[in-house]
């Protein structure tokens, strides 16, 4: 682990997040603590053993500590036995990106690219629709993943998803003309947008599982209902909002996936593929970048239980530059 030697008796020192703390038994009767802490590099068994304080005294999950202690081999794994333990305070300077997945780029970098995209609309009620709602959630949309435990979920990933979904819609507007981009934009950048209400968040800015409303509304419909209030307080027309709402609810693309509707329009339909074929790319890219040259990933669930042959060709690359690509005819 990357903590830092602070004596000759190999006491270490170092701010790791906890990722697992359960309160146990000792066979003399004692309690301890039994943990997984991270270093943002690996993951570490660890112990506080003669624990006398309250289930409030010892450390949350999803928080990020300060530790002291010693690192030794316990059945020919490493164990870290933790002497001592604080919160942070303000003169911590810990940043929890390097303690927990993130994206690539700040949330703030790619929420702009995303802004600056909107305004080279041609179409001016869907750079209104758009652009409001963006307003409306910058906040919540800065530092949320994209899922609980799939694509993108990662801090800042679902701006990273949205703004890969852009690059993929330009691009895919370029070779067939008969696309309305802006369009084909609007619901790339909205889609996801009611995720913000789907999920609740650890203190680390993942997700560790989802609101009533996520659960019983879900972000296709959700989105769709809050695209509608906000687009009649703007003043957007019904026939825009109709498709606009049309492409949130479909973008799943099957019903069987939780889409309300199938894609029924060019865009549309656009739309759930790309949206597929991303989440599809990260899944495969997550795992290959693990997995050594010549040999399989583990099986995928999510990707119909296939298993994905790392060929070694090319270099698995996850931080790639995902600001939008130019448009010179708009």
């Amino acid at each position: 682990m990357k903590l830092t030697e602070i004596d000759k008796n190999g006491t270490l020192q170092g701010y790791v997040l906890i990722k697992n703390c359960d309160r146990k038994s000792a066979k003399n009767g004692s309690t301890y603590l039994d943990l997984i802490i991270s270093d943002g590099e690996s993951d570490v068994v660890a112990k506080i053993w003669d624990f006398k304080g309250t289930a409030d005294d010892q450390p949350s999950v999803g928080t990020v500590i300060l530790v002291r202690g010693t690192l030794s081999l316990y059945n020919n794994q490493p164990q870290f036995k933790i002497d001592r333990f604080r919160a942070l305070n303000e003169n911590d300077d810990v940043n929890i990106s390097d303690f927990v997945p993130s994206a690539s780029f700040e949330g703030e970098v790619m929420y702009n690219a995303i802004i600056e995209l909107v305004e080279s609309f041609s179409d001016e009620e869907l750079k209104k629709l758009t652009l409001a709602v963006l307003a409306e959630y910058k906040d919540r949309i800065m530092e949320l993943p994209a899922a609980f435990k799939l694509h993108h979920a990662v801090r800042c990933g679902l701006l990273m998803h949205t703004l890969t979904l852009c690059r993929l819609s330009e691009a895919t507007a370029l070779i067939y003309p008969s696309i309305d981009r802006d369009l084909l934009l609007s619901g790339a950048i909205l889609h996801d947008i009611a995720k913000t209400e789907e999920f609740s968040l650890a203190p680390t800015g993942l997700v560790d599982g989802y609101t009533a409303r996520g659960t019983l509304v879900g972000h296709l419909v959700g989105g769709a209902m809050l695209i509608a209030e906000i687009g009649k307080r703007e003043n957007i027309s019904e026939d825009i909002l109709m498709l606009v709402e049309h492409m949130l609810i479909s973008h799943h693309g099957n019903p069987e996936y939780g889409a309300a509707v199938r894609p029924l329009f060019l865009e549309a339909e656009v739309l759930s593929a790309i949206d597929t074929f991303d989440a599809n790319i990260f899944e495969i890219e997550n795992a290959l970048k693990d997995t050594e040259i010549g040999s399989f990933t583990n099986r995928m669930w999510a990707l119909e239980d296939r298993k994905f042959y790392n060929h070694g060709r090319k270099k698995i690359v996850t931080d790639v530059d995902i600001i939008p690509l130019e448009d010179s005819d708009t």
